[in-house]
């Protein structure tokens, strides 16, 4: 990292990825010359630790980004969509985890480990976006068979942490699950059903081709990041009754010959990516462990021989940090040392 100190700003500090960020920024040493945390009017004025010292968080407004280099955002796509422009017109640029701009052809979508290059596109609008949790950790793994393999089809289903949908979600668990040990009936107030022991096939809005809006951009943003429009990509996406940790079982078909073997001895080299395989001694990735982690761990690693050349595999990461926070100051760790 060089030398050189960056004003940051924070938009969406309160919230869990807020929070998170907030974390990492300090985990990993980001080189933070001044810090500025926004978020909402109701949050004005609380007071959140940085690197030990309190800061007083600042409403967000038009007006927040003058004299800031590196702005992250978690506040939502409508919050992204309105202060994201102003924030790189004040010159500094935006790091996005909302969906708002991940789509846009001028805007580059960033997972360091597979396409750093693409941050350099920052110059077109100013920003550049962070990627959808689940398909983060799923092209971290995949990227090292597609570059040599070439991957031609992907069948991914995911069970994916409440956390993914914030700190009511995750609090409607908990209360759900308290209620039904006590024998009372659970409310439900974030989801259209019960979350506590159940499994929800339904994560956003369900499309007109019947496929969630989870589940195109698991479509959508593979391709874009992984620079390959001729990639099939199907997916189906279950929200499931874990607190952190999004677990996918993907299945893929490359254009090249491959074992099982040729997979685990890249995989196991990848950066990023923790191998985790050893059935025999009951040693797979699981949501728990990844829970506070930023690597993504793989497992569960065999062939597929209903197929030629298909594997399957299971994938883990912790969606707030890998997910979400950590992959955006990676993001601004790029900014910082190849072009601000």
């Amino acid at each position: 990292m060089r030398s050189k100190k960056f004003n940051v700003a924070l938009a969406g500090a309160t919230g869990a990825v807020g929070n998170q960020m907030i974390t990492c920024l300090e985990e990993r040493d980001f080189p933070v010359n001044k810090i500025k945390l926004l978020a909402s009017n109701r949050s004005k004025g609380r007071e959140l630790i940085f690197r030990n010292r309190p800061f007083k968080v600042e409403e967000l407004t038009e007006n927040s980004f003058e004299g800031m280099d590196i702005a992250l955002f978690s506040a939502g796509g409508g919050t992204s969509q309105h202060f994201a422009p102003h924030a790189a017109k004040a010159g500094c640029v935006v790091v996005d985890n909302s969906s708002a701009w991940r789509m846009d052809p001028d805007v580059p979508l960033v997972v360091p480990e597979v396409n750093p290059h693409a941050v350099a596109g920052y110059t077109r609008k100013g920003i550049v976006a962070n990627p959808n949790c689940s398909t983060i950790q799923m092209v971290v793994a995949l990227n090292p068979i597609h570059q040599k393999f070439r991957i031609k089809r992907v069948v991914v289903s995911t069970y994916q942490a409440v956390s993914g949908t914030g700190v009511k979600a995750m609090d409607e668990l908990s209360d759900q699950t308290r209620a039904i040990m006590n024998f009372s009936d659970p409310e439900l107030k974030v989801y259209p059903h019960r979350i506590a022991f159940n499994c929800l096939p339904h994560i956003d809005v369900f499309q007109e081709n019947g496929y969630t809006k989870e589940e195109m951009k698991m479509l959508n943003e593979t391709r874009k990041i992984m620079e390959d429009d001729s990639i099939q990509v199907t997916a189906t996406t279950v929200r499931v009754p874990v607190f952190y940790g999004h677990s996918e079982s993907v299945n893929i078909e490359t254009e090249a010959p491959i074992s099982a073997e040729d997979v685990k001895s890249m995989l196991a080299e990848a950066p990023g990516v923790e191998l985790v395989d050893d059935p025999s001694q009951n040693v797979y990735p699981m949501p728990i462990d990844s829970a506070g982690q930023d690597l993504t761990y793989v497992g569960r690693i065999r062939e597929d021989f209903t197929i030629p050349n298909g594997i399957n595999m299971w994938i883990v990461a912790d969606n707030i940090r890998k997910g979400a926070a950590t992959n955006t100051v990676q993001i601004a760790e790029i900014l910082a040392q190849d072009y601000l």
